[in-house]
């Protein structure tokens, strides 16, 4: 076996060249966390000889149809006295909203797909739309930006992925799966990633559609997430296994599962800043610490030992509990999990104890950390966002303007905006207000 040549750049983050696409006999050994990654540059001239990676386009799209919305006449909700909280209001959608990513160079763009087959791009500021994706023939429930923000990925229930170059807004590729359960962009290169209810895992490289895929049990592929390393990816699936997979290879590097799997469908993964610990959350209402490196479960955090509490009214919440968000936080040991029954459970990840509960009035969505402070956003079915302060499990404030259940949210870099989408066919973007800044 011979070695790759020298480190590459990027503190050992995989680039698009590192990735194989095409079967090959080189076998590779898997990069520890922490050591210096092989140079891909020879690999990728070797085996993806005159493909483009990125395409550098200059020129500015012009004649697309652009609808500008009346922010005073999009917040305001007949019949309604709920409070709008909100900066802005995104009404193009004519049914419910499923899901919203942020343009990641920038954070000035949204995407949204929604129920009505429609995905859209728009401006954070004033709600202007600058590009609708057509074509989509189901919900659109996946939809994100590249990691340069120059192009723009939605996905259907069917399995329709399309992508389009923000700049010129021309659809420069599309595919179709089977049924599909998550989507997302690799972290550092022009390669789309997702999952289908098959149980394959496919990896592309956009837009010359040079494919590749993970073969895995014959279950849905429920949930996944690529690793800040860029080579590796973890998925869960239904039957309750978790793979991490080597992407260059497409080999998984482990297979949790049995007493290390969970006991029902995976419905969330999340990897901590380095990328050495990932937790698992399932349906089964337990979230599972994972050394990367070694594949081993090194921590199992269960509700009995958060002690949920069922809501009046709420019963069949409360009986059919779940792990249904979770996540690291950046400066703190910490971790939180999010559970359907509306419990918010703070954890310390060194001595793997409870430190905080905060309880929701109803079930918990999503939850974000703040990427340089020890603060968590959760959404929930009640409609609100809330900001929690992780080291003292106080709530610092709380934002409302929905009149359904928050389907999906977004958090800007900075932290001053909160992006949303629900249930009553809106978008809805929030300034951040903290006592602390």
């Amino acid at each position: 076996m011979e070695p790759d040549p020298d480190p590459g750049p990027e503190d050992g983050a995989a680039s698009p060249e590192s990735l194989h696409f095409h079967g090959d006999e080189e076998i590779i050994e898997v990069v520890e966390l922490g050591s210096g990654p092989p140079d891909p540059a020879d690999d990728l001239a070797q085996e993806m000889d005159g493909v483009d990676f990125e395409e550098d386009e200059e020129q500015e799209g012009e004649g697309a149809d652009e609808a500008w919305g009346d922010e005073t006449d999009e917040g305001v909700v007949g019949g309604m006295e709920s409070p709008d909280d909100s900066e802005v209001t995104f009404a193009h959608h004519s049914a419910s909203v499923f899901c919203v990513s942020l343009d990641p160079k920038t954070n000035t763009l949204a995407v949204t797909g929604g129920e009505d087959d429609k995905a859209f791009v728009w401006r954070l500021s004033d709600g202007e739309l600058l590009l609708e994706c057509p074509g989509h023939k189901d919900s659109v429930t996946c939809a994100g930006f590249s990691h340069d923000s120059a192009l723009v990925a939605t996905g259907d229930m069917s399995g329709l992925l399309k992508v389009w170059q923000v700049d010129t807004k021309e659809e420069v590729w599309s595919f179709e799966v089977g049924d599909l359960e998550w989507m997302e962009w690799h972290p550092r290169a022009p390669v789309l990633l997702a999952g289908t209810a098959d149980g394959n895992t496919w990896m592309w490289k956009v837009p010359s559609g040079d494919c590749k895929t993970f073969q895995g049990p014959s279950c849905p592929a429920t949930c996944g997430r690529v690793l800040p390393d860029g080579r590796k990816a973890v998925v869960g699936y239904e039957d309750g296994t978790v793979r991490i997979w080597d992407l260059k290879q497409g080999s998984p590097v482990h297979v949790l599962k049995g007493a290390d799997g969970h006991q029902g469908p995976l419905t969330c993964v999340a990897a901590n800043l380095d990328g050495s610990l990932i937790l698992t959350g399932s349906v089964d209402c337990q979230a599972k610490l994972v050394n990367v490196a070694t594949g081993k479960v090194v921590g199992v955090f269960r509700p009995d030992a958060v002690g949920p509490q069922p809501n009046p009214g709420e019963d069949e919440e409360s009986e059919s509990n779940s792990v249904e968000s979770l996540g690291f936080c950046n400066v703190m040991p910490l971790a939180a999990v999010g559970y359907l029954d509306g419990t918010l459970a703070i954890y310390d990840l060194s001595t793997q104890s409870l430190r905080h509960r905060c309880q929701h009035q109803s079930g918990i969505v999503q939850l974000l950390w703040e990427e340089g402070a020890a603060v968590v956003y959760t959404c929930s079915l009640d409609g609100a966002v809330r900001l929690w302060d992780a080291r003292t499990g106080r709530l610092l404030n709380d934002y409302r303007g929905h009149t359904a259940e928050i389907l999906d949210f977004a958090l800007s870099k900075d932290a001053s905006l909160v992006v949303t989408t629900s249930g009553d066919h809106k978008a809805k973007v929030f300034c951040v207000q903290r006592p602390d800044r």
